[in-house]
C-alpha cells in the first residue's frame, strides 16, 4: 500500500478488526488498538480482543496495558500510542491503527482537548448530587445543557458526565462547543483514513450474533473471575458494555436473558453514538459494506483504494 500509516475507524461489529489483521499480515505492519476497554488485562471476551493465535502472528500495541482495577484516560492512551508510533517507525514497519473509541481516535488525529482546569468544589457538589439523586439525574441535566455531549457519553459514565457539567458551570459553554477547537482539517501524523460503514440493520444483526458468541465463549465466567479478584474493578471497567449488564445479572438485579438483551440494546446505542462522532471526521475514505459481503472482498477493495492513493 502506498502509505505508511493507515487508520481504520468503524462502529462496533463492522469488521474493522478482521480487516486490520489481514492488512497487517500482507504488509508486515504492526497494529495500534484504539479501544478504551481492550487496554484492560483479562477483559478478553467482552471486549472482542483478537485471538491469542492472531496476536502471535501480528504485533499489537495498546492491548493489555492496564489492570481492570485502574482508571485509564485518553491522556494515558495518547502517551502509549505516541510511544508505539515511534517504536514502529524505528523498526521501519508500516502502522495500522484500528478501533471504535471515537474520543481516542479524535485525540490521535488532532490532539488532546484540555479544556478549562478542574474545580474540586464543583466536582464534589456534582458527586454528592450523583449519590443523592442518582447519576441518571445528572445525565438528564447534561442532555438539557449539552445534548451533543450527551449523545457521545454513556449514561453510566460518571466521570465524563461530571466533567461535562463541570466545564459548563465553569465556562457557561457546552464542552461539545469548546471541543470544536480541534483542528479537523489537518492531522498530527500523516494518516490515511479508511472507514467501514454498514447499514444500521446489518450492524444490529451482526451485533446480535456477536453477543451470542460472547455468551457461548464464556463471558459470564469471565466476569465472575474479574469480580473475584483482590482489587475491585474500576468504575471505568465496570461500565464497559457486556460487563455492566452481566454484573447486574450476577448481583441478582436482572435475569441472564434480560442482561443479554441489554447488551444488545446498549451496543446498538454505542454504534449510534459512534456514527455521530464519525460524521465530524474529515478526509475519511468510507467503504460502504454490503450485508454478507465476504471479508476477502472487503480486503481487496481496501487494498485497491490504498494502492490508488498517491
Amino acid at each position: 500500500m502506498n502509505t505508511d500509516m493507515v487508520l481504520i475507524p468503524g462502529v462496533t461489529a463492522s469488521g474493522k478488526g478482521r480487516l486490520a489483521s489481514r492488512l497487517a499480515e500482507t504488509t508486515g505492519a504492526e497494529i495500534i488498538s484504539i479501544d478504551s476497554m481492550k487496554v484492560y488485562r483479562r477483559m478478553d471476551i467482552g471486549t472482542g480482543k483478537p485471538s491469542k493465535e492472531t496476536r502471535e502472528r501480528i504485533k499489537y500495541h495498546l492491548i493489555d496495558v492496564a489492570e481492570p482495577s485502574e482508571s485509564f484516560s485518553v491522556g494515558s492512551f495518547l502517551d502509549l500510542a505516541y510511544e508505539a508510533i515511534e517504536q514502529i517507525k524505528r523498526r521501519k514497519r508500516k502502522i495500522i491503527a484500528v478501533g471504535g473509541t471515537a474520543l481516542y481516535i479524535k485525540a490521535l488525529l488532532y490532539g488532546l482537548f484540555e479544556g478549562p482546569g478542574s474545580d474540586e468544589q464543583i466536582r464534589s457538589q456534582l458527586r454528592q448530587r450523583a449519590q443523592a439523586e442518582g447519576l441518571e439525574q445528572l445525565y438528564r441535566q447534561l442532555q438539557i445543557v449539552d445534548s451533543a455531549a450527551a449523545e457521545n457519553i454513556s449514561p453510566r459514565d460518571s466521570k465524563r458526565i461530571i466533567r461535562a457539567l463541570e466545564v459548563y458551570q465553569l465556562t457557561g459553554k457546552p464542552i461539545s462547543e469548546l471541543q470544536q477547537q480541534f483542528n479537523a482539517e489537518k492531522t498530527l501524523h500523516n494518516w490515511t483514513i479508511v472507514g467501514l460503514r454498514r447499514e444500521k440493520t446489518d450492524t444490529s444483526n451482526r451485533t446480535n450474533q456477536r453477543v451470542k458468541r460472547m455468551i457461548a465463549a464464556g463471558l459470564v465466567d469471565e466476569v465472575k473471575s474479574l469480580l473475584a479478584e483482590d482489587k475491585p474493578l474500576s468504575q471505568q471497567a465496570r461500565c464497559a458494555i457486556g460487563y455492566a449488564e452481566i454484573i447486574d445479572y450476577l448481583n441478582g438485579k436482572i435475569s441472564l436473558e434480560d442482561a443479554i438483551e441489554l447488551i444488545k440494546k446498549n451496543t446498538r446505542r454505542l454504534a449510534k453514538n459512534q456514527r455521530t462522532w464519525f460524521k465530524t471526521f474529515k478526509n475519511v475514505n468510507w467503504l460502504d459494506i454490503e450485508a454478507e459481503e465476504p471479508a476477502e472482498k472487503i480486503f481487496e477493495r481496501t487494498k485497491r483504494l490504498l494502492n490508488d492513493i498517491k
